[in-house]
């Protein structure tokens, strides 16, 4: 197909155009249908109306010779039961009326030809003006009634024509009709083409401004519409997504920088102590110079192993998740811990990946411990179906201008300490992250004389 053939102006004008002429083909067949219908119907009434007519005065005793003289201005033949004519209307050839297929009750339709007709013969008046003003050259279509006298004697034919002046307009609004439905569906056609073409001009430009988007121009907005219809709502969509990216691929673009920048600090030592020692392999600890690389190396696993699970908690799909009492993981994080007091109230249950809930729950106690002056509170219960996780140091605390932006990756609040000491600021990223991926939430909380950061989870129950 063409180009302009695969066109949503083009399908949609073509659709209107046969639909419109199907539809008005329909009604209009079926209007002149009807109305012939009902012109025939109103001659087959006459019909009926002249053959009982005929009876009546054959069942009066009259000869049917005599109907010429007693029944004035109708279409009538009289036969006898074994097809004779006995009378007819003046100026009918014998059988003319009678029907093709022979005696048979009720209407049917029998054409003359101008042939068949001779009113020459006129001893009376008798159905000169039922048959019209020039029968003899335009021929007649009759609807023929039959019916038999009282004595069942003779067989009756009464005849009417259709309305001539009616059946004019009739062959005159076929005629418009047959030539009309396809000039109006056209018109229809050429109407959708141009509705749709309008309608579709902010579609163009929306789809022009996105072909000159680029992945590193997502600052830019497709035109909006003021219609407040479907294609406004797209557009406001589009533009949606774009901001949607335009923040997911700046906050990739940041993430990719810091990590660049996290894991080239301990590579960079690492370097120059192996190129010290192997420059001056006499003056050095060998022991020393290789503990000071496994700390580095050690660092680095351990940002590796973050910058892997941020990596899936952003890409991961829906898991399969488990009933896991948080009770039973508070217990197994800080078994061995030293200065980390629990206050475990009931059993609360969520669902979800018992190894990233550890995960979560360490990276808590391992923020709180680094900056507590003297110990840190894990506190765990249940609130309006709602497991609420609690850490809480006696610490130096969380401003309130940060309490949202410590969530951020490769954030740390205490740029003054030694890197090995403060993290890499990953870890409450992840809390965050897993945090997210269960339903729930991780916050900071009011608290006076140190930081409390507060996890809350759907329980089992609610997630059902």
């Amino acid at each position: 197909m063409p180009r302009f053939g695969r066109s949503t102006r083009f399908r949609v004008a073509l659709t209107s155009f046969v639909t419109s002429l199907l539809a008005l083909g329909v009604v209009s067949a079926w209007l002149v249908l009807d109305a012939q219908n009902r012109l025939g119907n109103g001659a087959a009434q006459v019909a009926k109306e002249r053959a009982a007519a005929v009876v009546q005065v054959l069942n009066t005793g009259a000869a049917p010779a005599d109907l010429r003289l007693l029944v004035q201005a109708s279409i009538y033949e009289v036969t006898t039961q074994t097809g004779e004519r006995v009378a007819s209307c003046p100026g009918l050839r014998s059988g003319t009326i009678v029907p093709d297929g022979g005696f048979e009750y009720g209407d049917s339709v029998q054409n003359l030809k101008p042939g068949d007709v001779d009113l020459a013969r006129r001893e009376s008046v008798g159905c000169t003006s039922a048959l019209g003003e020039d029968p003899e050259r335009n021929g007649l279509r009759l609807h023929v009634a039959a019916t038999v006298s009282g004595d069942s004697k003779y067989r009756v034919y009464g005849a009417a024509i259709v309305d001539e002046s009616g059946q004019a307009a009739l062959d005159a609004v076929r005629v418009t009709l047959l030539a009309g439905v396809p000039v109006i569906a056209l018109l229809i056609g050429v109407i959708a083409w141009l509705a749709v073409r309008r309608s579709l001009r902010p579609v163009e430009a929306i789809r022009s401004e996105v072909a000159e988007i680029g992945a590193h121009d997502l600052s830019r907005r497709v035109p909006a519409p003021d219609s407040g219809d479907e294609i406004a709502k797209l557009a406001e969509t589009m533009n949606t997504m774009l901001a949607r990216l335009d923040t997911a691929v700046t906050r990739q673009s940041r993430f990719t920088s810091d990590a660049s920048h996290e894991l080239r600090t301990p590579l960079a030592s690492l370097r120059t102590q192996l190129e010290v020692l192997l420059a001056h392999p006499d003056r050095l600890d060998w022991r020393d110079a290789c503990e000071n690389a496994l700390l580095d190396i050690t660092r680095l696993q351990d940002l590796v192993a973050d910058l892997v699970l941020l990596g899936k908690l952003d890409n991961s799909g829906p898991e399969r998740l488990t009933p896991v009492r948080l009770s039973e993981v508070v217990e197994s994080c800080l078994s061995g811990r030293q200065g980390v007091r629990a206050d475990v109230q009931g059993e609360p249950v969520v669902l979800g990946n018992r190894g990233r809930l550890e995960r979560l729950l360490r990276n808590l106690v391992d923020n709180a411990q680094r900056h507590a002056s003297t110990g840190v509170v894990v506190s765990l219960s249940t609130v309006d179906e709602t497991c609420v996780l609690t850490v809480t140091d006696d610490g130096p605390g969380i401003p309130a201008e940060d309490r949202e932006r410590v969530f951020d990756r490769f954030v740390r609040l205490d740029d003054g300490r030694a890197r090995d000491e403060g993290g890499a600021g990953l870890g409450l990223a992840i809390v965050a992250d897993i945090a997210h991926a269960h339903g729930g939430t991780a916050a900071v909380a009011d608290h006076e004389g140190g930081a409390r950061l507060v996890v809350r989870l759907p329980s089992a129950d609610t997630r059902n």
